[in-house]
């Protein structure tokens, strides 16, 4: 294959998931571009940096009257004092029959403490350098610490009666202890350890758990009877010490379930250094200045700007953005160095990205090329696919039946072509708008009251129970705040019994209708090449059970354990079952090649002679989900999952594909798929975060006939979504604006899709006029 791409050009690169966009543009262009830019750089080691000891002060004794002739034995005096104290020195003067102290200093040094400091450089500013980052949280702005919420398991419980979670980690011998102090505090203080936790004054909890730092109790000490007179930490002090100090890594994760982070208390979540932040520019320190921040920068900020990524602070951290937002961060960088004549490839810069922020982003990146570089983008959007020069098509399919280039053109030629799928929706010839249809809205809601987390304004919403709901809206407008961090994580908290604190709000409605709740996400299904679809969608457990009844394994006595390369046995031990084994090479990165005893096949010998049609255990993990579909046709319960997955579009994957080289589109198809092949979906619930990212027009009509086929065997689905046709396809819609940020977070509209299409005002509404 064949392809050539124009210099100086805006080219996208479109077709359905898997058909070989992200091979082409990164595994071989943009691979190519660094193998070429490195091997022109020279291999210069680069110096260590030399660690510069604080020193001590010296005194010279001597006095000098300070006249016209003494200045050349003043300058002696001082030079030996420097070089005697370390570049320091003391220096005491007389005036008025009083002696005052100078303290001098060849480095930057405060006159009064004497306190030296190195000379400020940028690193010295930068909370991702040692020397500029706050101690306590590494520049992180946030610490895990303990909290109440985490652990105190019942409010209706007593301290007696073990209201506090984190006690159960505890050895009897620290119980008794803790006992004893807590029956001290309660006779000093006083309070009464039989109280229901709820009950106690808040005073009382904080006591408890936090300490006073200004009041002294009679405790009892860590070793020996008699009391001492002492300052109460806190229970949480005493937790965090176990924690810190514990060299069981048991105990370590059993506390870790009782903390989250928040704002470190060293730095205030400002992330400097306490030298960085005495530094101040018209009465601010940096961190204040990174937040506020109006002026300077104005070709990268108009370009956040542009970007839709205005409701940003500059303070934000890079770990909180999604994919798309962090994308187009680092595009804002590129555009301010104003460089020529290079090559940039991306992966959909416009994921969650609202359609009316489209054209602004082209604009950016429009741009950036007539700047004079060429640009290279992975995308399905269709303003993107229309704004290009040229434009390549992969397909026709995926997997094995994709890696062809379909159409190589410009945008205007690929309308009338007739074997472009792409081209099909572009010209209005195929569309996704009767994949589904509309059912009604019952009388039934999960209605959230009062939120307020991050952006949101004391809103209330109502998600129709047994519907498909699409929340929308631009970004920033708190979408995700609503959906996930709400909703989300109070239904996983009370359903699935998970360790999350939920946003603030006022109190959730209608989830004891909801008998499971799942939330289907672009995370990895595993970050280990011991996890895969076939491990993931429980089709490895139906494999093994096959394997342990073939007329061999009989003859043996293999069990089904004994085709997993999780269990001694039958795995190969060479390898652990990894099917690879890592070579130290010393000061470079691990490398990983094939078990020279497994080649690669995760068994041993005696475990591969079992076969299945001529297949052993490993064979059939490298089939694709449609090759075993054809395997297994006379195998109900596998076949029926191979069907599932290959509805979902993912007859393309191998069964025993690493989980982590799954894209993001795919491992939340997976989950769809698992959760399809339940037989009863009749009270669950189910919130999804923009599943068509990565999708195709195709794909996107095959994820639409999923989300119906939920909906209607019962299920309640919530969606957080940009696309025009997911949204004309809702039963309901929710919108959030009017625009991101601190002037966001209100509700807009709540009805159906066609009532939000006659909104005037609505982004939303423009946007889906305009699809």
């Amino acid at each position: 294959m064949e392809v050539i791409l124009p210099r100086n050009r805006l080219t996208v690169i479109t077709g359905v998931s898997g058909s070989g966009k992200s091979s082409l543009a990164f595994d071989t262009l943009h691979a190519e571009g660094c193998r070429q830019y490195l091997e022109s750089l020279s291999a210069k080691a680069r110096g260590m940096l030399e660690s510069v000891a604080r020193p001590d002060v010296d005194f010279i004794r001597g006095r000098i009257v300070m006249a016209n002739d003494q200045r050349s034995r003043l300058a002696d005096s001082l030079e030996l004092a420097f070089r005697e104290g370390r570049n320091r020195a003391l220096v005491l003067a007389e005036s008025g029959g009083a002696w005052i102290e100078h303290v001098l200093s060849l480095h930057l040094a405060c006159e009064h403490c004497g306190e030296t400091y190195e000379d400020i450089s940028p690193r010295a500013l930068s909370h991702n350098h040692p020397s500029g980052a706050c101690p306590d949280c590494g520049g992180l702005g946030r610490q895990l610490r303990f909290q109440e919420s985490l652990s105190i398991r019942d409010e209706s419980l007593s301290l007696n009666d073990g209201a506090v979670k984190p006690w159960k980690c505890a050895t009897r011998k620290t119980l008794i202890r803790r006992n004893a102090t807590l029956r001290a505090l309660a006779e000093q203080t006083p309070f009464d350890l039989k109280t229901p936790w709820r009950d106690l004054a808040p005073g009382i909890r904080q006591l408890i758990l936090h300490g006073d730092p200004k009041r002294i109790f009679q405790l009892p000490p860590v070793k020996g009877r008699k009391l001492v007179e002492t300052v109460w930490a806190g229970m949480f002090a005493e937790f965090e010490h176990a924690y810190r100090t514990t060299t069981g890594e048991s105990l370590r994760q059993r506390l870790l379930q009782f903390q989250s982070g928040s704002t470190c208390a060293g730095c205030h979540g400002q992330r400097l250094s306490p030298s960085a932040l005495s530094l101040r520019l018209a009465g601010k320190n940096m961190a204040e200045l990174t937040e506020e921040a109006r002026r300077g920068l104005e070709q990268r900020l108009t370009f956040l700007n542009d970007a839709g990524l205005n409701y940003l602070t500059l303070d934000r951290e890079c770990s909180s953005l999604s994919g798309g937002e962090a994308q187009r961060v680092r595009l804002a960088t590129q555009l301010g160095l104003g460089l020529v004549g290079v090559t940039y490839v991306l992966d959909e810069p416009s994921i969650g990205l609202h359609p009316s922020d489209h054209q602004r982003l082209i604009k950016s990146i429009h741009d950036l090329r007539d700047l004079g570089n060429t640009i290279v983008v992975v995308e399905h959007d269709r303003d993107m696919i229309m704004a290009a020069d040229h434009l390549v098509e992969m397909g026709p399919g995926a997997g094995a039946d994709g890696g062809k280039i379909i159409f190589e053109g410009t945008p205007k030629e690929c309308l009338s072509h007739t074997t472009s799928r792409t081209g099909s929706y572009l010209s209005g010839r195929a569309d996704l708008r009767q994949i589904i249809k509309r059912k009604s809205v019952g009388r039934e809601h999960i209605t959230i009251k009062g939120a307020t987390e991050n952006n949101l304004k004391n809103i209330t919403a109502r998600f129709p129970v047994g519907n498909l709901t699409v929340v929308c809206g631009v970004s920033g407008s708190g979408k995700s705040t609503l959906a996930i961090d709400i909703l989300s994580a109070t239904a996983a908290r009370k359903i699935n019994g998970a360790k999350v604190v939920p946003g603030k709000n006022a109190g959730i409605e209608g989830l004891e209708k909801m008998v499971a709740f799942t939330a289907v996400d672009q995370e990895p299904i595993g970050r280990t090449p011991r996890s895969n679809p076939a491990t993931f969608t429980g089709i490895m457990d139906l494999m093994r059970e096959l394997w342990s009844t073939l007329p061999l394994a009989k003859v043996r006595g293999y069990g089904p354990g004994r085709f997993s390369f999780n269990v001694r046995g039958g795995r190969c031990e060479t390898c652990a079952g990894e099917g690879s084994v890592a070579l130290d090479m010393q000061f470079l990165g691990e490398t990983f090649v094939d078990c020279p005893s497994c080649a690669g096949r995760r068994f041993n010998r005696e475990t591969l002679e079992v076969r299945f049609k001529g297949l052993s255990i490993s064979d059939a993990l490298q089939l694709t989900v449609k090759e075993a579909g054809e395997i297994f046709r006379a195998q109900p319960r596998l076949a029926e999952k191979l069907r599932t997955l290959e509805e979902v579009g993912l007859g393309y994957i191998k069964l025993g594909q690493a989980a982590n080289t799954l894209s993001g589109g795919e491992a939340q198809r997976l989950k769809l798929a698992s959760e399809l092949s339940r037989r009863d979906h009749a009270g669950r619930l189910y919130v999804l975060d923009e599943p068509t990212t990565g999708l195709a027009w195709d794909d996107i009509a095959k994820l639409l006939a999923l989300l119906g086929r939920l909906r209607d065997a019962g299920a309640t689905l919530i969606v957080i979504e940009h696309h025009a046709d997911v949204i004309l396809a809702a039963d309901w819609v929710m919108e959030l604006g009017p625009v991101g940020g601190e002037k966001g977070g209100s509700l807009t509209f709540e009805g159906a899709p066609e009532d939000l299409l006659r909104q005037k005002e609505s982004p939303t509404g423009r946007a889906l006029r305009n699809a």
